[in-house]
């Protein structure tokens, strides 16, 4: 695998969306900023089966800034379409799988695979004990990410390695938010709120 590819944080032109864990003495890895249309994606097929598991694979880059602070930019998020699920588990067959490789190799060059996401219909936001084996297994890369949508509640969030090793599947972390729409926000999460990092504060 490649370093990370060096560019600036583009806190500038994002906004942040914090879960009720962040700040409090976590270090993840990694921040995580994911596109609107990524963000839409993840929603529109969240809620196009409210009772049995979906899911996907988010694609992007592996970034650090001149001070070697690692985060991911979420460019897109492709749905997998040969997967194995029920009301509590998804799989990723190995269909899946190579079906995702070639959907990146013919129409996202030079972007890379930086974690997962799937769904949890009416169960809260957490990884099981088969999400954190699959995880393990299928991201081993320190940096790749989980993510968990909850449709029924409209709740979500991100499950981020932490600096120390520790990879909780309990606490979810928060995301920021690329302004792809003139500043309006798509973000619809009711347990994420939005944090002003300047000024300190929070509001919904």
């Amino acid at each position: 695998m490649n370093p990370p590819i060096t560019t600036p944080l583009p806190v500038k032109r994002a906004s942040r969306w914090n879960s009720p864990y962040d700040g409090n003495n976590l270090r993840p890895i990694v921040s995580v900023f994911m596109t609107q249309q990524a963000y839409s994606r993840i929603c529109v097929h969240s809620v196009s089966d409210m009772r049995n598991e979906v899911g996907g694979i988010l694609i992007g880059q592996w970034c650090a800034d001149e001070n070697r602070q690692q985060f991911l930019v979420v460019e897109h998020a492709l749905p997998a379409r040969h997967t194995r699920q029920g009301s509590v588990y998804l799989t990723f067959t190995q269909e899946s799988l190579v079906d995702i490789h070639d959907q990146i190799d013919a129409n996202y060059k030079g972007e890379i695979i930086v974690g997962w996401y799937h769904t949890h219909p009416s169960m809260g936001i957490f990884l099981s004990h088969y999400d954190t084996w699959l995880h393990s297994n299928f991201f081993p890369e320190p940096w790749q990410v989980a993510l968990v949508v909850e449709p029924v509640s409209a709740t979500g969030g991100f499950f981020v390695r932490q600096k120390s090793g520790i990879f909780d599947p309990t606490r979810y972390f928060g995301f920021y938010e690329l302004d792809g729409n003139y500043g309006r926000s798509m973000v619809y999460w009711t347990n994420l709120y939005q944090f002003d990092e300047e000024k300190g504060d929070a509001s919904r």
